[in-house]
């Protein structure tokens, strides 16, 4: 008996063609699982080599605790220990400031004219008191002041009449500012600029 194919050949082609077409993308989904698998398995390894990497630095960071927190002390006494000297250095320099205004004062005052009754100095503010024979002693003290490196502004806060053994003096209070005379040569120079 004789068998006669009567499907086109066309179609033969057709599906041969679509059949190597599937076999091909399921070997090329099949490469393509090969190779992320491959790829995920070695990831997974650098994962694990990088874990076990920061247990060892997380161990060795711990050894290092102790250390960091005596530097951390370290350094904030040194800050304690800084701001102690910078407030011994300022009273040693606020001391030697004292002494030179009350150089300066002393030095100033006409001893035969007028004399002081009280001085008292908190922090750059200076206050006096005293009696003078006239306003003139007064006005030239002041003058002489405002010359000093050491004070910088001179006010004349009170002045009255006052009666000393019979006679009608001159009572004054002076409010003066204090400055360093880094800050007076400063001052100085500004002035002699305007």
């Amino acid at each position: 008996m004789l068998r006669i194919n009567l499907l086109p050949i066309r179609q033969l082609k057709k599906r041969a063609k679509a059949r190597n077409q599937i076999v091909s993308f399921i070997t090329l989904l099949v490469f393509l699982f090969l190779i992320l698998g491959t790829v995920g398995f070695l990831q997974s390894i650098k994962i694990k080599s990088i874990e076990t990497s920061i247990a060892s630095l997380k161990k060795e960071k711990k050894r290092y605790d102790p250390i960091i927190a005596k530097m951390k002390k370290m350094a904030s006494e040194k800050d304690a220990l800084k701001t102690k000297i910078d407030i011994i250095k300022k009273l040693k320099r606020d001391s030697a400031i004292t002494v030179h205004i009350l150089d300066e004062i002393a030095r100033k005052v006409d001893s035969k004219r007028m004399w002081l009754k009280s001085l008292k100095q908190d922090g750059s503010r200076l206050s006096l008191s005293g009696v003078a024979l006239d306003n003139r002693t007064i006005a030239q003290f002041m003058d002489a002041l405002t010359e000093s490196a050491f004070i910088s502004t001179v006010n004349l806060s009170n002045a009255s009449l006052a009666k000393v053994s019979g006679r009608d003096l001159k009572s004054f209070e002076l409010a003066c500012t204090i400055i360093s005379p880094k800050a007076a040569s400063q001052d100085k120079a500004t002035k002699n600029s305007q």
